[in-house]
């Protein structure tokens, strides 16, 4: 084991462009359903509601708390909608499973959809049965990364030390919170949309574009 990493013993992972490689584009899709609920809701064509879509994405962290900051709406229907996609574009990747099925400790998935969508993401990457716990939006209170809350809550919840927790992810701005409470913080950088966005080397301690190689790497593999 790598020695900057040997004291973790929990091992928490965002789900999507982290777990599978950004050029997958499942966002593509969730986008097209999101510009189509938008549309619905405003009344608007679809060169507006990319514009908010977006907008809310940048100030609010996800365009689902932006929806109801700014419009109220039911995050369940809207979950539930935007994530009615096909999985097709994604792979499974032997040499990642193993590798995280070889880190000893607790795995755990910390993301800003839901746990139904990222049980299907999960299930196609043969993941399924890897991870101890998913810590959904909605056990967010639909409060999203990267507002502290919800990394508190994950380790009040689920008893996990930060000193003793390392924090992947592939959105720069979602580690600051994770550094700022002691984890260890690996930022996937893979070409994910805004992933650089308030990046900074001060809450980043390693940095990959590519999670296979690294967690062969920091295994000693």
């Amino acid at each position: 084991m790598l020695p900057a990493l040997s004291h973790v013993d929990s091992w928490i992972f965002d789900l999507d462009n982290t777990l599978y490689p950004a050029k997958a584009d499942l966002f593509a899709l969730i986008d097209v359903k999101m510009g189509e609920y938008i549309q619905g809701l405003l009344g608007c064509d679809p060169v507006l509601a990319r514009e908010t879509q977006k907008r809310y994405f940048i100030e609010h962290g996800t365009t689902l708390s932006g929806l109801m900051h700014h419009h109220g709406i039911e995050p369940r229907e809207f979950l539930d909608y935007v994530h009615d996609i096909s999985m097709e574009r994604l792979e499974v990747d032997p040499a990642l499973n193993a590798a995280i099925e070889a880190l000893p400790g607790r795995k755990l998935i910390f993301t800003n959809g839901d746990a139904d969508y990222a049980g299907r993401v999960l299930e196609k990457l043969g993941l399924s049965d890897a991870f101890e716990l998913i810590h959904d939006i909605h056990a967010c209170q639909y409060v999203p990364k990267p507002d502290p809350s919800g990394y508190d809550a994950l380790c009040k919840i689920h008893d996990i030390d930060p000193a003793r927790a390392a924090f992947f992810e592939d959105m720069a701005r979602n580690l600051r919170p994770a550094k700022a409470i002691g984890m260890a913080t690996i930022w996937v950088n893979n070409g994910s949309e805004a992933g650089n966005h308030d990046h900074h080397p001060d809450f980043i301690d390693f940095e990959t574009d590519h999670l296979t190689p690294f967690l062969a790497d920091i295994l000693g593999k």
